[in-house]
């Protein structure tokens, strides 16, 4: 008995040492990111907690945390064990914000002045329910059966897709939800935020306000090597700072948005690895330095705020649609836009249409072409914050399709030669989960010539 309560013993003492080196260090970014998770879903979406923890928190180690929600204080608490407590407050008109234990909570803060466009016209142009539209060139059995089948069975739990909507030449053709949710549910769209930012500079180069092929405006780059990156670059991805984006692990990202006061000035500090437009690398970390330095083209905070409304997200009716902030008040535009999938696809659709909604040239037909011209070194795979089929990612999907994609299968496709938009949001990517190329493959087959 002895010698059993010492092997006992060792086990304990091992898968605790265990635990210590291999988890402990992550406990702040897992709590983190539960904290952040369930403020987010249960405010903005008004997502139960049972709902959030088991169909957005399931993610290994993620599920480790315990979480709590106080509606009358609209926070969320989590932690691991009783370790290391995280916080996220919400303020309406802001979404949710994880902050530290230093965060001001009673400081008076800015929110977006906002111009929500509304008028008596049926979606995608209107909030109006969309007209009913047949397509003779289209198979809508063929294409229910493409959307049906982008969706698990009762009960599954493999493909995991909250909603897909189609659009196709203008009109709402295909659209479906899983249980819990509809099409007013706000869904997060993780890095199709980037999308959105890169729009943001899309109409300030419109306006004649900046010149992305010259430095990028970073006082703190001066006196240094980086002085030579341009916007372009940082559009790109090919700055050549350094940087690590693995979200299995401790790296720059995890680190950035899970822990930073100021996520824009995280990619900032980095050192110079390589020479501009020698070498991508995707990150997030420079697309929160161009949210940064967007903030600091306009004079006030309010101008700040308002602006990425204004420009685009109001201008083409995303009126469900909401980026977060972080500690220091900046857009975290890497990652934290939500919306509506009808509003996601709206986003689609104006990069479908050359810039112009509905009339209203947003964004000079050159900058959408910018944005879907591959980027150096990327292999046909990326443009300007927007990823490309252009090199075949996709072998049965057109090569001229462009899209917006974020973490854990968010995608809103912009496919020019089909003149269509596909959007399907979900919580798993990539096979042996959710199929893209198949999914893509049977929609756009439902369409003749």
């Amino acid at each position: 008995m002895k010698k059993f309560l010492k092997v006992l013993l060792l086990v304990v003492v091992l898968a605790f040492l265990y635990f210590g080196f291999t988890t402990y260090p992550k406990l702040d970014l897992i709590s983190g990111f539960s904290a952040k998770s369930v403020a987010s879903g249960h405010f903005i979406d008004n997502r139960p907690l049972d709902l959030i923890q088991k169909t957005d928190n399931d993610i290994n180690l993620v599920d480790l945390a315990k979480n709590s929600i106080d509606d009358a204080g609209k926070y969320a608490i989590s932690s691991v064990y009783g370790l290391k407590e995280r916080k996220a407050i919400y303020r309406e008109g802001l979404g949710a914000t994880l902050i530290n234990d230093d965060f001001d909570v009673s400081k008076p803060y800015l929110l977006p002045k906002r111009t929500k466009l509304e008028n008596n016209l049926p979606f995608p142009y209107g909030d109006n329910e969309p007209k009913d539209t047949s397509f003779s060139n289209v198979d809508y059995s063929k294409l229910k059966k493409a959307v049906d089948n982008a969706f698990d069975k009762t009960g599954g739990r493999i493909k995991r897709t909250r909603a897909v909507v189609v659009l196709y030449k203008d009109k709402l053709i295909a659209e479906k939800y899983d249980t819990g949710f509809n099409k007013d549910s706000k869904i997060l769209g993780w890095s199709m935020t980037k999308s959105i930012t890169s729009s943001a500079f899309g109409v300030l180069a419109k306006q004649g306000k900046i010149d992305i092929y010259k430095p990028a405006p970073v006082v703190e780059w001066k006196n240094d090597e980086r002085k030579n990156i341009t916007l372009n670059d940082l559009l790109h991805m090919n700055s050549g700072l350094e940087w690590e984006e693995n979200y299995s692990t401790i790296c720059d990202a995890t680190k950035m948005l899970f822990q930073a006061e100021d996520m824009g000035k995280v990619q900032l500090d980095k050192p110079a690895q390589f020479k501009p437009n020698t070498h991508w690398n995707y990150s997030s970390g420079t697309t929160n330095l161009l949210s940064l330095i967007l903030r600091r083209q306009f004079k006030t905070q309010q101008e700040y705020l308002d602006f990425w409304y204004s420009a685009v997200i109001d201008k083409i009716g995303m009126n469900s649609m909401i980026v977060e902030q972080d500690m220091s008040g900046t857009f975290v535009g890497s990652s934290y836009g939500w919306a509506t999938p009808r509003d996601w696809s709206k986003f689609g659709l104006l990069y479908l249409h050359k810039g112009n909604w509905n009339g209203e040239q947003i964004l000079d037909e050159s900058w959408v072409k910018y944005t879907a011209t591959p980027t150096n070194t990327s292999d046909g795979k990326y443009g300007a914050q927007f990823w490309l089929n252009a090199g075949g990612k996709f072998p049965d999907v057109p090569r001229d399709m462009f899209y917006c994609s974020g973490y854990q299968g968010q995608m809103v496709a912009i496919i020019p030669s089909k003149d269509m938009v596909i959007v399907r949001m979900g919580v798993r990517e990539e096979e042996p989960g959710f199929d893209f190329n198949g999914f893509l493959k049977e929609v756009i087959a439902s369409i003749g010539k």
